[in-house]
């Protein structure tokens, strides 16, 4: 009596002459099967590894994982507005003193003068092309001009050029934030540093804060145009 193994064998066997048959003549069909089925032995394997396999497998993933993690090289950095909530821009009050920044204030004026050259003595178109492009960091302000009479007379050094203000510290009022829109600052740049420079007239130029509401960097690359302003 054949067993269940050999019946199951003969069916599969059976199957596989069937599925021949349909896309083969019958003695192609015959010759595939004897030559390619019939005789070939199937190698099968689990489709599960075993419990340790598995847990060496988490560990490598979580190998890999570890070592990406430590291959970043630096963290992404933040954005505008994280800087902003932050607050890593602002100035503390423990630096509102007009002390700390009067050496500033001497580099700005070395750098004003190398900008400038002769025309530190004249003047001029070639003085304003200079000094559209020039940092006003460090550099001694003082409204002259503004749509607001509160703001006329604030005087002191600039500590931040931002985009549509700048942001001055006063010997007596610590820091000042004046909004560039309708307000006209003078700046002023002594022709030397020496003992007798307060007995000569420096140079002095009004900078228009409606055309300096720009960041800094990007005023740098602007080229200088002379037009006319109606606001004048």
């Amino acid at each position: 009596m054949a067993s269940s193994a050999d019946r199951e064998r003969r069916d599969q066997h059976s199957a596989a002459q069937d599925l021949l048959a349909r896309a083969h003549s019958p003695d192609s069909a015959s010759r595939i099967y004897s030559d390619k089925i019939q005789y070939r032995s199937l190698h099968l394997r689990p489709s599960s590894p075993p419990p340790s396999v598995l847990g060496a497998r988490a560990a490598r993933r979580k190998a890999r994982e570890a070592a990406k993690a430590k291959s970043r090289v630096r963290p992404k950095p933040l954005s505008s507005r994280e800087r902003r909530r932050l607050g890593l821009q602002d100035i503390p009050r423990a630096g509102h003193k007009y002390d700390i920044y009067e050496p500033l204030n001497e580099l700005w004026r070395g750098y004003a003068r190398e900008v400038l050259g002769n025309d530190v003595f004249t003047g001029g178109p070639t003085a304003a092309a200079k000094l559209a492009s020039a940092e006003l960091h460090g550099a001694l302000a003082e409204v002259v001009r503004s749509r607001c009479p509160g703001r006329v007379g604030i005087k002191g050094i600039v500590v931040r050029d931002r985009k549509f203000v700048l942001e001055i510290i006063t010997r007596k009022r610590g820091l000042k934030v004046v909004p560039k829109e309708g307000t006209t600052f003078r700046i002023e740049v002594p022709a030397d540093d020496t003992p007798d420079n307060d007995k000569k007239t420096p140079f002095a130029f009004e900078v228009l804060g409606d055309q300096l509401m720009l960041r800094s960097a990007d005023r740098a690359n602007k080229k200088f145009k002379m037009h006319f302003l109606n606001n004048l």
